[in-house]
C-alpha cells in the first residue's frame, strides 16, 4: 500500500489509540508517523528527550548518530542513558532504551563520528533530521548536507538557561543554518 492508504495493524490501533481521537493525527496521521525516518544527530540533552518522544509516538525509523560514551556527568540531563549505562556507547544505550518504548520502532544506531565521509552514507535514509549537535563544525556539516540533499532540519540549541529551536527547510523555498550564520564564531568565543 501506499503511504496515504496505510492503515494500522490491531497492535499499532491499541498502543496509538490516544493519537487515533485527535481529529489532527487520526488513522492517517498515525500512519503518516509510523513510515517517517528521523536522524537524530546526537543522544546528549537535546537528542535525548526528542528521541524517547519520537519513538512514543510512533515515529518508524529513528536514526541515533552520537559516537561518545555515556558519562556520570551526563546523567542529570541526558534523561534517555541511566547508571548501568556508564562507560557504554550513547547510541547503543539510546537503542536500547527506545526499542523498551516502542518495540516496533526501527531504531538504527551509529557509533562513528559523522563526517563529510560518512554524512552522505546516512542521510539519504531519513525523511528529516533533528540536530542537537554540541559543536560548530558538525551543525555546519550537517546543514550542508541537508541543503545538498534537500532534508529538513529541526535545529536546536541550549545553552545554560536558554534555548532556541529553528525549522530549516534546507530546500529553494526558505533558508538554511549557514544563511542565518555564515560562519561559526572563533573557537576562543564558542561558549562550552
Amino acid at each position: 500500500p501506499t503511504k496515504k492508504d496505510r492503515s494500522l495493524n490491531k497492535a499499532e490501533v491499541q498502543r496509538f489509540s490516544r493519537h487515533l481521537l485527535i481529529p489532527e493525527v487520526g488513522e492517517r496521521g498515525q500512519g503518516k508517523l509510523l513510515d517517517a525516518k528521523v536522524l537524530l544527530i546526537g543522544a546528549g540533552g537535546l537528542g535525548s528527550p526528542s528521541s524517547l518522544y519520537l519513538a512514543a509516538a510512533g515515529i518508524g525509523t529513528i536514526g541515533i548518530v552520537d559516537a561518545d560514551v555515556v558519562d556520570v556527568t551526563n546523567l542529570q540531563r541526558q534523561i534517555i542513558h541511566g547508571t548501568s549505562d556508564l562507560g557504554r556507547p550513547k547510541a547503543i544505550s539510546a537503542y536500547e532504551t527506545l526499542k523498551e518504548i516502542n518495540p516496533g520502532c526501527e531504531v538504527i544506531p551509529y557509533t562513528d563520528y559523522l563526517t563529510s565521509e560518512n554524512i552522505m552514507d546516512i542521510l539519504p535514509n531519513f525523511d528529516i533530521v533533528v540536530n542537537g549537535s554540541d559543536n560548530f563544525p558538525t551543525r555546519y556539516l550537517v546543514n550542508d548536507a541537508c541543503v545538498i540533499s534537500r532534508k529538513p532540519i529541526v535545529d536546536a540549541s541550549i545553552f545554560r538557561f536558554e534555548g532556541q529551536i529553528t525549522i530549516f527547510p534546507c530546500d529553494s523555498h526558505g533558508p538554511c543554518y549557514r544563511c542565518l550564520y555564515p560562519a561559526p564564531p572563533p573557537a576562543d568565543l564558542a561558549p562550552s
